[in-house]
């Protein structure tokens, strides 16, 4: 999972975020055909409410199936179960384990993301300390969690032409409503109800995103 660059097309990519819960053996095969239906740079796992061992059994059975297709696997939240588990790295909030700290946890090698909602001052703080993306929401409606603030189109443009820190831009996105934002220039869309809740299916979501990101 890295930021934009010559050489890699298309410039921005998708990032996806597990439904807030699910049957595992389904979602397993779902998550394989979305995988195997066009580019996706990442895979969050995101359990907000699952205890330790839920999340750890989810997380044995979809990592290996994303690293497959090359998207790295990220644990919301958790590093202490990112590092158990092997995951590529993890995604901390504002409320969550300090960036310092889990950079601590996980050394130097493992992606770490940090919520930074519609703040520059955080956004700036995290990229300074070392955060290997910085994600900016919400920028639409999302019944997937309760958004605490509303980001602007103005803030992934000014990130995108002032700072070389990829970001990632969540918060209700979905193929109907995400062309502006593509166009404002962050590295990464974070979807989940987007693909998941797609009426044609996850694998049409994909694969409809991509070419909203090539075409642009």
């Amino acid at each position: 999972m890295a930021g934009r660059s010559e050489d890699v097309a298309p410039a921005c990519r998708l990032y996806l975020i597990t439904p807030p819960a699910f049957e595992l053996i389904a979602f397993t095969q779902t998550l394989k055909a979305a995988l195997g239906a066009g580019d996706v740079a990442c895979i969050q796992l995101r359990l907000k409410d699952a205890d330790d061992d839920t999340v750890l059994r989810a997380g044995e059975a979809l990592l290996p199936l994303a690293q497959d297709a090359g998207a790295a696997f990220l644990v919301n939240d958790r590093p202490d179960l990112a590092l158990k588990l092997g995951a590529d790295g993890a995604h901390v909030g504002q409320e969550d384990m300090p960036y310092k700290d889990a950079r601590k946890l996980l050394g130097p090698d493992r992606i770490i993301g940090v919520t930074c909602h519609d703040s520059r001052h955080m956004a700036m703080e995290a990229g300074e300390a070392g955060a290997d993306y910085v994600a900016f929401g919400a920028f639409f409606p999302t019944a997937t969690k309760e958004a605490k603030t509303q980001a602007s189109l103005d803030l992934v443009a000014w990130w995108a032409e002032v700072m070389t820190v990829p970001q990632v831009a969540i918060g209700g996105i979905t193929v109907d409503n995400c062309r502006p934002l593509v166009a404002a220039g962050p590295d990464f869309l974070a979807v989940c109800a987007g693909v998941w809740n797609h009426p044609d299916g996850p694998a049409a979501a994909v694969k409809a995103f991509e070419r909203i990101f090539t075409n642009s």
